[in-house]
């Protein structure tokens, strides 16, 4: 971290960047990419539960310094953080790093409401501590592509943007454990759709600013004809009951007692640029995957295949006349199989842009600012559906965080800002 940006107090880095972990999890995995001899090492880790603990030590090696408290790792002298506790439990965690002067990595969803993403961003801003959030999927290949080609304005100008997700898997992945219940989410659409909405927004080059929507809880609501469970034992998680051969999704077991989110939403959105959107995510369906379809006043794309397991994709383009239905797109951009399974190479991207962001500033493909406004847009989408479709403003965020983010976390220098106030007094157009 520059000196000039870090609070008073507090010490530079270290050369090897010493890196803590708060919950050691289901998402766990990811800060093991962040043991890169020379530039970062995980030295500390926090979890309340003993198979976390336990896990920490199998991940990070037996010289990882484990607590139960996440408050203790202050004395281990960390220079970043990765913050991997459920949705709920981020805003803890992050204000406490944040105080302290650690840049935190904090997990996606920034939080499960707009109020406490507002917290943190102030957080960030007051104490000019770096604030880093993992939406990976900005590191996705296929996306990359999808983005590359926009900016090479092969079908225009963008005019609409449609997701459909897919998640096969919905079951076992989010109606057996903490990711059912209201508490912890808020709902699906915020926790499974703060991904796609952020990269709606990416794609299409603005933030959502009003929604509808509408959705239901269809298939996994049914407990009735399902043996009753009680909460998920201590340490229990989804590698352990996760049984891809089940099918159809009615004949799933063992749910979480209580289900109060919906495994069926669909959402329509208009970006502050005047871009119409379209979000639609299904718990049940048999194939698991995203497409994304872009439209400009040009041209259309669209991907088949998204990566996310290392697989091939293809994103294809009709942007050179009219016609009926084909399949030979006038231009198709193969994407190759990634090595690195762990979302097709995109957390491996995720990892280093923080750890190069933790030590040095600079810009950054993710935005804490972006992953507020998919927050924001989810939670409204939520409230939408939850009211029979009422209409619901998407809030903007405070304009002097939004400057600051902006300008990668860094503070407008005195003379330009008094040169700023000077104008505006005088009656001048402000920079």
């Amino acid at each position: 971290m520059d000196d000039r940006a870090r609070p008073a107090g507090t010490e530079a880095p270290h050369a090897e960047l010493r890196v803590g972990v708060v919950g050691v999890g289901q998402r766990a995995p990811l800060a093991t990419l962040a043991n890169r001899p020379g530039v970062a090492r995980v030295v500390s880790c926090a979890d309340p539960d003993p198979r976390g603990r336990k896990d920490a030590r199998r991940l990070f090696g037996a010289d990882v310094v484990v607590h139960e408290r996440y408050e203790d790792m202050l004395g281990d002298g960390l220079d970043a953080v990765f913050v991997l506790t459920p949705d709920h439990l981020h805003t803890g965690p992050a204000l406490f790093f944040l105080d302290a002067g650690t840049a935190v990595f904090v997990e996606k969803p920034l939080a499960i409401g707009v109020e406490d993403c507002d917290t943190l961003l102030a957080a960030a801003f007051r104490s000019r501590t770096r604030l880093y959030v993992g939406h990976n999927l900005r590191h996705l290949p296929v996306l990359r592509r999808m983005r590359e080609l926009i900016d090479k304005g092969e079908i225009g100008t963008v005019r609409s943007l449609w997701c459909r997700h897919f998640v096969g898997h919905g079951g076992d992945f989010y109606f057996k454990d903490w990711h059912a219940e209201r508490a912890h989410t808020n709902g699906l659409l915020l926790q499974k759709g703060a991904h796609d909405l952020d990269v709606i927004h990416w794609l299409a080059g603005g933030y959502t600013r009003d929604v509808v929507a509408h959705g239901t809880l269809a298939v996994y609501g049914d407990n009735q004809r399902r043996p009753a469970r009680t909460p998920v034992p201590d340490g229990e998680r989804m590698p352990d009951w996760y049984d891809p051969e089940i099918w159809p999704p009615s004949a799933l077991r063992d749910l979480n007692p209580v289900i109060d989110v919906e495994d069926l939403s669909m959402m329509l959105g208009r970006l502050d640029n005047g871009v119409l959107t379209s979000y639609q995510q299904c718990h049940f369906t048999p194939d698991y995957w995203r497409n994304y379809t872009v439209i400009g006043d040009e041209g259309r794309m669209e991907n088949f295949g998204d990566g996310i397991d290392g697989d091939p994709a293809t994103v294809k383009v009709w942007n050179r006349r009219r016609s009926g239905y084909r399949q030979d797109a006038d231009l198709s951009v193969p994407v190759p199989a990634q090595e690195d399974g762990l979302h097709g190479g995109a957390d491996r991207a995720l990892v280093e842009e923080f750890l190069r962001f933790a030590a040095t500033g600079g810009p950054t493909e993710t935005s804490p600012v972006a992953a507020r406004e998919a927050v924001a847009c989810a939670a409204a989408a939520t409230t939408s559906l939850r009211t029979n479709g009422t209409p619901v403003a998407v809030a903007a965020p405070d304009p002097a965080l939004v400057d600051y983010f902006a300008r990668h976390q860094t503070v407008r220098p005195p003379q330009a800002r008094e040169m700023r106030e000077t104008r505006e007094t005088d009656g001048g157009p402000a920079s």
